[in-house]
């Protein structure tokens, strides 16, 4: 590691320089900087930001971490930093004094990173981290961090052979002590019990310091309480696998991870603790000690934690917090759905008129030469694509809750609720309905003989009966006389009622730029193309028509006012252009992310007019997406595109007034010509 850190990368006084973790990554930074092995300094600290915003990367023990892999960063580099006041890094036991700024590239190589590890792993360590403590000059702690004034380490305890055990006495209760025969007789030697096995996961977003730091508390921790336990370190620098005999001779599973954990299904039938990366370091033995627990009495949840499309959290995620993370991952999955079926139908209509859908089957009348078969086609394969909308829906909505066995049952409940004629809302039914069955069924104690077939045979068969019986008898219906309703409430939209609808959905399109509310409200629109009415192809057409809004006021606020934009604003307000006629709302996230309290407020302006008119101009439109590019297949499309150019210019306006009373100061106008890196400093 000595060519990754020298004397010129520490700072043993950087509290004389440094209050916040802010300003202290800078003072480390700028030292790498120095040395040619960051290129740009606040490029580098935007990637530092974002990775501290996934997670704080204080460590109890006042261990402060900040870590990243960057485009900027030339080679693999470490700065150290000495606080003797402490800088808060988020730890729960307060501010940190040892401060750590590793430097990945971002296609840093495997040896590199396993380096990396290695310093994670000594962080673990008391003796290593009261040696720095107590350093005395930038030399002496590069060379200590880097090994070379280190003692030798002995071998990761290699498996020592164990000296034999004194055969336990009469009534003594040592689990591990020999044991003896069922008459209790001390001389009559039989095979000691096996120690309890685990093994675990870790992983964290950039995989380069907690991922590692995990794996040495637990082992820590595991060595201390007689536990085996064998971890795979899923990091950056790639993982090894765990060999199949190993995971299936294991009582337990740990998963100590913040991003989906690789193949999971490998653990599948054990008892499971699922936690954040963090908890692995600072409570391996509790982790441990739970592990145990579910092992003793049976349970065989696989995750009891994040799921693979529910890997942001932490298991302490309040309920509205998890709904919403469960809702957003039947949506993202039905969304391909939408675009590919939607488009298709949209241009079998397009291709072969209004009354294409009355077409004949293509698979028993097919005419090569004849467009309207062709068009005929296009439709018909879309309408397949859309009739699994609320199915897809439903099942990863199940998916997002439980896991793999959330799926059969959530496409059958949504499968149900199209037959019922349940619609978009008897689909979220039957998902939550699916994933709450499933995650019942795996609460149970299950007799070891059966945890192999519950995945395959037993959750499956139980789960479809009681979701299917439950959407069939007692939900379904009601929902489906709602859905009823709320079809002729649309189709009995006009004049004011309209327009407030289309205000709502500019509103919703635009508060979160393709966030939870936004997907909330596309997928309420694109819910009525399934049985197409007046009145839900109006909704469909506002929806559309507001998304497309905010990033196409971005590309035109950098194009007429593009001092008040930074250089990165304005070369993304010319993709932004293209997003938003594209009807990709995604666009102007990158604004919103750097100036979230002007260009939300100014989007939602421009969407609420967009909507508004959209709805009180009656435009129509049969495609789920595609922006700009299916204008002939909307109706009224010029009196569309005029009220998507009338919110354009309205969030234009608000964005570049808003931007502008900002840049104004007592003493004038910002210095537009000032360096970035002054402009910056001066915050800090």
């Amino acid at each position: 590691m000595s060519e990754m850190i020298t004397a010129d990368l520490v700072d043993l006084e950087l509290d004389q320089s440094a209050e916040t973790k802010e300003a202290a990554a800078r003072s480390l930074a700028a030292r790498m900087v120095a040395l040619g092995r960051v290129t740009d300094l606040d490029g580098f600290l935007a990637d530092v930001a974002a990775r501290e915003a996934q997670m704080p990367t204080g460590l109890d023990g006042g261990i402060g971490i900040p870590h990243c892999r960057s485009a900027h960063v030339t080679e693999p580099t470490l700065a150290f930093g000495r606080s003797a006041r402490g800088i808060d890094f988020g730890a729960p036991d307060g501010p940190a004094d040892l401060i750590f700024l590793i430097a990945a590239p971002a296609g840093a190589d495997d040896a590199h990173l396993t380096i990396l590890s290695s310093l994670a792993r000594h962080l673990m360590d008391a003796e290593f981290t009261g040696a720095l403590r107590s350093v005395e000059d930038a030399a002496a702690a590069a060379a200590l961090i880097s090994g070379e004034d280190q003692a030798p380490e002995a071998p990761e305890a290699p498996e020592a052979p164990e000296a034999p055990e004194a055969p336990a006495a009469p009534g003594t209760s040592d689990p591990g002590a020999p044991a003896t025969s069922d008459t209790g007789a001390p001389g009559t030697p039989v095979t000691p019990a096996e120690p309890f096995r685990v093994v675990a996961v870790t992983s964290c977003p950039t995989g380069i310091a907690h991922t590692y730091m995990a794996a040495e508390s637990l082992e820590n921790a595991a060595r201390e309480a007689g536990v085996e336990i064998t971890v795979e370190t899923q990091g950056s620098a790639g993982f090894t696998r765990l060999d199949p005999a190993v995971i299936a001779a294991a009582d337990g599973v740990v998963f100590a991870h913040d991003v989906p954990v690789r193949d999971k299904d490998r653990f599948a039938g054990k008892p499971t603790v699922d936690v954040g990366v963090k908890a692995g370091i600072n409570r391996p033995a509790e982790l441990l000690a739970e592990v145990r627990d579910k092992a003793d009495r049976g349970e065989t949840t696989v995750s009891a934690g994040p799921t693979p499309v529910d890997n942001a959290g932490d298991s302490g995620d309040g309920y509205g917090t998890k709904l919403r993370k469960w809702l957003m991952s039947g949506v993202s999955y039905m969304v391909p759905f939408v675009a590919a079926g939607g488009l298709l139908i949209a241009l079998g209509f397009a291709i072969g008129g209004w009354k294409i859908d009355k077409a004949p089957s293509v698979a028993e009348h097919f005419i090569w030469t004849d467009h309207t078969s062709w068009a005929a086609l296009l439709f018909q394969i879309g309408g397949l694509a859309f009739a699994f909308l609320v199915p897809v829906l439903a099942g990863y909505i199940a998916y997002g809750m439980a896991d793999r066995p959330g799926l059969v049952p959530g496409f059958v409940g949504g499968s149900v609720a199209v037959t019922i004629n349940a619609g978009f809302l008897g689909g979220l039914a039957a998902g939550l309905l699916a994933g709450a069955v499933v995650m019942g069924i795996q609460r149970v104690r299950i007799p070891a003989v059966l945890r192999g077939i519950m995945p395959v045979v037993v959750i499956p068969l139980i789960s479809s009966a009681v979701v299917g019986f439950l959407m069939f008898l007692v939900v379904g219906k009601p929902i489906a006389s709602l859905q009823s309703a709320l079809t002729d409430w649309l189709e009995g939209l006009s004049g004011a009622n309209a327009v407030i609808l289309g205000v709502i959905l500019g509103l919703m399109m635009c508060f979160d730029l393709g966030g939870p509310l936004n997907k909330v409200a596309y997928a309420f629109a694109i819910g009525g193309l399934a049985h197409p009415t007046d009145g839900s192809l109006k909704v469909m057409a506002a929806a559309m028509a507001a998304g497309m809004v905010p990033p196409l006021a971005m590309a035109l606020a950098t194009t007429v006012r593009g001092r008040l934009f930074t250089k990165t604003e304005r070369e993304n307000g010319k993709a932004a252009w293209f997003l938003g006629a594209s009807f990709i709302t995604e666009g102007a996230i990158p604004f919103a992310a750097a100036d979230p309290l002007r260009v939300i407020p100014a989007s939602m302006a421009g969407g609420a007019v967009t909507g508004a008119l959209s709805m009180a101009f009656g435009c129509t439109l049969r495609a789920p997406h595609g922006g700009v590019f299916v204008v002939p297949l909307i109706g009224q499309p010029l009196l569309y595109l005029v009220a998507i150019a009338a919110g354009v210019c309205v969030s234009t306006v608000v964005v570049v007034l808003l931007k502008g009373a900002r840049k104004t100061t007592p003493s004038g106008p910002a210095d537009e010509a000032a360096p970035a890196e002054k402009r910056v400093a001066a915050t800090v």
